[in-house]
């Protein structure tokens, strides 16, 4: 830690004089999380013990703006208490780089932004941040942006990734090999509306050990309409290509939902994401969607069942959700209820298994004790079915619960 500090200070004092000719920010992030796991992501087991403790990430962040250009720094360490012994003569958690990006500025309708950065897209159902884990994701591409008109613009992201500087190409199977995606965003305002493109390749080595990039194609739209005091949401995505394992892809997402207000400070919202499956007994082809670099703990269900580091190329999921939230002042409240379905074929042995899986329930709160520190907790629980333990394997009879404690410090150091 104390080289990230002193490299951050130096990059600071090093910036001091230009503050009066551009604009400079320098932030943080320190959140001590403590969990306590007794079935998250997957069912507990009689002969299991619940897991108790406290993660940490600590990040710095540091933004510059001139009139040409803009470069924006972000260094993080993620932490377990007790990791590292006290009497330490080196650390082993090693200083991580989630942003380094510079972008030039062309004209006000025109950019270029290249380097590590953040991928933000929509709702983040395909391209999101992670912001829950606290190492959370960053991308390493160069990113051409658009202005349209005021209400349109249009990004286009290149990628292509490799270990190392060689002298020959090599096997690469750290991320995807490269990635294209185009995303053309319009608002008004009763509705706004995204369409998205996106190409990835994976690397792998065919039957004769040549390099080969097998690529996949996910296309769709997200969008909002407030009609009122309402406010409907939608999104349509399709996949096609090949997996690593070369098989054909075909498969498809939907959700339909709802925001509306219940009464002051309270509002509610309901609806249904569908994520098509591989029924268990096909052995061709691939019809399981994959919401590939989204933030996925943002959707179905906390506990993580679902496309959290799991479920990919599984039998799909559906799910029906609702919620109640409250705000007012330095609190805030929310509950969700999602109720889980297999969308393609279960199978124990010969035997089909019922499409349910279960029921989980959310809660969550908050205090924002200080413009710059706020406290977090939540508790969620499972309430699985006899199909959720052949999935998932354990013990439905179990409880499976999962709480949380955390502290968020967000300073601002030029303030």
């Amino acid at each position: 830690m104390k080289k990230l500090f002193r490299l951050m200070l130096v990059l600071f004092l090093g910036l001091v004089p230009m503050i009066t000719m551009a604009q400079l920010t320098f932030t943080g992030e320190l959140r001590p999380r403590t969990e306590y796991r007794h079935g998250l992501k997957s069912l507990f087991s009689e002969a299991d013990d619940a897991a108790l403790f406290t993660s940490q990430r600590t990040r710095l962040n540091l933004k510059y703006n001139d009139s040409k250009f803009r470069v924006g720094l972000s260094l993080q360490d993620v932490r377990t208490w007790g990791d590292v012994k006290q009497l330490n003569m080196s650390d082993k958690n090693q200083l991580m780089l989630h942003e380094a990006w510079g972008e030039l500025l062309f004209n006000e309708n025109f950019s270029l932004k290249v380097g590590r950065q953040e991928l933000v897209y929509d709702d983040s159902r395909i391209l999101g941040n992670v912001g829950w884990a606290q190492q959370a994701r960053s991308h390493d591409l160069a990113l051409l942006k658009f202005k349209t008109d005021d209400k349109g613009k249009f990004h286009l992201g290149l990628a292509v990734n490799n270990d190392s500087e060689g002298l020959k190409r090599m096997l690469y199977t750290t991320n995807y090999k490269n990635m294209q995606f185009a995303w053309y965003n319009r608002k008004s305002d009763k509705f706004d509306f995204s369409l998205l493109f996106m190409n990835v390749g994976l690397q792998t080595l065919d039957v004769d050990d040549d390099l080969e990039t097998r690529y996949n194609q996910t296309f769709g739209t997200h969008m909002n309409y407030r009609p009122g005091k309402v406010t409907l949401t939608g999104s349509l995505y399709a996949q096609s290509g090949k997996t690593v394992a070369d098989k054909d892809i075909s498969a498809y997402m939907f959700n339909l939902g709802m925001k509306f207000k219940v009464a002051d400070n309270w509002k509610g919202n309901v609806g249904i994401e569908m994520l098509s499956g591989t029924d268990d007994d096909e052995i061709k082809d691939n019809n399981s969607f994959t919401p590939l670099f989204g933030t996925n703990h943002k959707f179905n269900g906390h506990m993580d069942y679902f496309y959290v580091g799991n479920h990919v190329g599984d039998v799909g999921l559906q799910d029906i959700y609702g919620g109640l939230n409250y705000s007012k002042d330095k609190f805030s409240f929310g509950s969700a209820i999602h109720i889980f379905s297999a969308a393609a074929d279960l199978y124990k042995g010969a035997e089909k298994q019922d499409a349910y899986l279960g029921t989980e329930i959310d809660l969550s709160f908050g205090y924002k004790y200080s413009k710059s520190v706020t406290f977090k907790m939540g508790y969620s629980q499972m309430f699985a079915s006899d199909s959720m333990e052949v999935l998932k394997g354990g013990d439905k009879d179990e409880t499976q619960n999962w709480g949380w404690v955390m502290v968020v410090f967000t300073p601002n150091f030029l303030k």
